[in-house]
């Protein structure tokens, strides 16, 4: 069998999981990045989907709607060991434009009775320089590949859109998508970011700036009705789509857990596909929606497509499920269309708006 066949195997992860929570869990995400980039050196064949999961967006061909979220691979490290697993595109991030240390460190726990995370690790990358050469070794993929971009912890709020500006400057070449992240918890008032005025004035000198598609990340903490509110402003400002959701700061959905960062995984599953429902309610259907969180399984995609999204991420379930999720996730997913009779993602995106 080769490596990296073996890699995506269930069993062979379920082995290995057990050493790898053994571990403080970001020593462990960086053991795992270590293989993966390892790997991703290997000729690891190309991943076969679906042909009716295939979608042309933006000008984009995503062979399938399951996407890694950011924060798995900040630095972009292992891009092509991704792939291979069977994800239909890439975002890397969260990137700011100097290198961050990011929090003091433990800033990341595992809940595994609940299958969830919970980070505070604050930005930490390499920076843009360093991110931009490993894009550029490996622009063009063969799935569109995007950057999550952020503003340095130590820029005032009135300097941020130099921050943004200088990303998507920098980065233009060497990626196919943007996305703008305003909804972090782990940067002091990064979230104030999201107020009308203040998303706006960030978006359209961005849009103006950028040919590449620009997407807005929003925070699942919003109060009631202000998520479609900013949609229409990052709409109206430009934007060509969002993402939904960032990790949550309702720490009551995990008693005990200590109240910092945010939470990610299937705790944050029906409050993510609130905001999804929303926000698909208040606009049309051309928009493109990218849901993220809580999402494990083809049942769940299913349930966000039919809900509104055009693509959805995952990144915790990764931890939890391992290499093989991805391929699981879209033959569930096949199984469930060919089940209803849908014969296209065209004929199942937001059947139930």
């Amino acid at each position: 069998m080769r490596t990296g066949l073996a890699l995506s195997t269930p069993w062979i992860y379920r082995a290995v999981r057990q050493l790898l929570f053994r571990m403080e869990a970001e020593r462990a995400h960086r053991l795992t990045l270590r293989l993966l980039r390892w790997a991703s050196r290997l000729p690891l064949p190309a991943a076969s989907h679906h042909p009716g999961l295939e979608q042309d967006l933006w000008g984009l061909t995503i062979p399938t709607p399951v996407g890694l979220a950011a924060g798995m691979d900040k630095d972009c490290e292992a891009p092509k060991s991704f792939v291979f697993m069977g994800l239909g595109f890439i975002e890397v991030g969260t990137i700011t434009p100097r290198p961050q240390a990011g929090n003091p460190t433990p800033r990341l726990l595992r809940h595994v009775d609940r299958q969830s995370l919970q980070n505070w690790l604050g930005f930490n990358n390499l920076g843009l320089d360093a991110v931009r050469r490993r894009l550029e070794r490996i622009h063009p993929l063969s799935v569109p590949i995007g950057a999550n971009l952020g503003k340095n912890k130590a820029t005032p709020d009135d300097g941020a859109l130099d921050d943004y500006l200088t990303l998507v400057e920098g980065l233009e070449g060497c990626c196919d998508f943007f996305v703008v992240n305003v909804s972090s918890p782990n940067t002091p008032g990064l979230r104030d970011l999201q107020a009308p005025p203040q998303l706006r004035a960030l978006l359209e000198p961005l849009a103006a700036a950028s040919r590449r598609p620009l997407l807005v990340k929003l925070s699942p903490d919003l109060p009631a009705g202000e998520a479609p509110r900013l949609a229409d402003v990052a709409l109206e400002s430009g934007a060509a789509g969002l993402v939904l959701t960032n990790t949550t700061t309702a720490y009551e959905l995990l008693p005990g857990a200590p109240e910092r960062g945010g939470l990610s995984g299937r705790v944050l599953a029906e409050r993510s596909f609130a905001v999804l429902e929303e926000v698909a309610s208040r606009i049309g259907p051309e928009t493109v929606l990218v849901s993220v969180g809580g999402i494990d399984s083809g049942q769940e995609v299913y349930r966000r497509l039919r809900a509104g999204a055009r693509l959805t991420e995952i990144y915790t379930a990764l931890v939890y499920g391992g290499p093989s999720l991805p391929r699981r996730i879209e033959r569930e997913l096949v199984e469930l269309m060919e089940r209803d009779g849908v014969a296209h993602l065209s004929d199942l995106v937001g059947v139930d708006r």
